[in-house]
């Protein structure tokens, strides 16, 4: 859909969204890049995110589950992809006939994605992942000479086909973080010792978005940036999108549901936990925790209204939320944007990040699906 509603909606930029691309693929310049897409592409849809992904050029596609990977499949992309959080008895065979790279980090998931391509009659292809200290998914040192050994195995029996060997980063978003040496040597001990065992993968990569764009070594065969290709920075301290030529992608506004004015002492929503200073306007913002908006924001949630930051005042309900308006003058049907790019002094999902004590990554992602989706900028048209 391209017009936009008179309703609460998030509104994506796709033009910004390949800008991105492009800008991070100049970080790592002879890399491939994988778009990472899991999450519903951290909220923004992952289907159309895909076919902007791939008209940017991006090489791989990445998600988290299987199940995302197959809703990418099912809606028509056949690209390159890699998914990489399984459990016992997924859906390894149609994985496997989906022709998505999946990843293995343990033995049992090595046995059960060798019986999948059996019972396929096909050959699977494998990413092999090595915890080199971020302590999550990944194949712990230890074992990595068995699992290893066990993948080549079953590639010389035509099983499966080792397409690569990856592991994640852990402090990338922290400059000069004591781990991010050791994890990169120990990412290319684990490298040297597949290709020990006979392994010769198509592709290495460690590097997320922090480490694309501040760690060059972590570049490898190929780069996974997540939430920078979404315009949101991985961390202040490594500064503002703008400087490394990122633009926001995502900007969530509503129209006012009400306007009134209130007496001083009037308590709002839940809790009287906010009342009116002095006789002034209301303004009622029909969007809440059920539409992901975090209610740990109340109080302090920024909000342009009416050519003017307001703040959450008092609780955030489960569909809706208030602003003070201070008297300034506003009608139901106005539009109140709760976050954007900041080019038009709008708050960004930053500054709802600091309001809630969390990350930018939450913010978008957990805008839930009762919130339209409109799409703008399509390289289709």
């Amino acid at each position: 859909m391209t017009d936009t509603p008179l309703r609460p909606h998030a509104r994506i930029d796709l033009a910004a969204y390949r800008d991105n691309l492009a800008a991070l693929r100049e970080r790592a310049p002879g890399r491939a890049l994988m778009a990472v897409l899991k999450a519903d592409a951290y909220g923004h849809g992952a289907v159309p995110i895909a076919r902007e992904a791939r008209a940017a050029g991006a090489e791989w596609i990445g998600v988290a589950t299987p199940y995302e990977a197959l809703q990418l499949r099912a809606a028509g992309d056949r690209g390159r992809m890699l998914c990489w959080l399984w459990t016992p008895d997924g859906p390894w065979r149609e994985t496997v006939e989906a022709d998505v790279d999946i990843t293995v980090s343990a033995m049992w998931a090595l046995d059960e994605v060798t019986a999948a391509a059996r019972q396929a009659g096909r050959t699977a292809r494998v990413q092999l992942k090595a915890d080199t200290g971020l302590g999550r998914n990944g194949c712990q040192p230890a074992d990595w000479p068995e699992l290893t050994a066990a993948a080549r195995a079953a590639e010389a029996e035509g099983t499966i086909q080792v397409t690569g060997v990856w592991s994640h980063m852990a402090c990338a978003d922290e400059p000069g973080h004591p781990s991010i040496e050791p994890q990169i040597a120990a990412f290319r001990d684990a490298v040297a010792r597949a290709e020990a065992a006979g392994l010769r993968p198509e592709v290495r990569h460690l590097a997320n978005s922090p480490a694309t764009l501040s760690l060059p070594e972590t570049h490898f065969d190929l780069v996974r940036p997540g939430i920078a290709s979404y315009g949101l920075s991985p961390s202040p301290e490594l500064g503002v999108p703008a400087d490394f030529g990122l633009r926001p992608v995502m900007t969530l506004s509503a129209p006012l549901a009400l306007v009134k004015h209130v007496p001083a002492g009037h308590g709002v929503s839940y809790g009287h936990h906010y009342v009116t200073p002095g006789d002034t306007t209301l303004a009622l913002i029909p969007l809440g925790y059920g539409d992901g908006i975090p209610r740990h924001a109340s109080g302090g949630g920024p909000v342009l209204v009416a050519g003017k930051w307001r703040t959450a005042a008092g609780r955030i309900a489960m569909d809706q939320f208030v602003v003070d308006l201070g008297g300034d003058a506003a009608s139901a049907g106005d539009e109140a944007v709760l976050f954007g790019s900041g080019d038009h002094g709008e708050p960004t999902a930053e500054d709802w990040a600091r309001a809630a004590g969390t990350i930018g990554y939450e913010i978008v992602t957990r805008i839930s699906a009762r919130v339209p989706r409109v799409y703008v900028g399509s390289s289709e048209t």
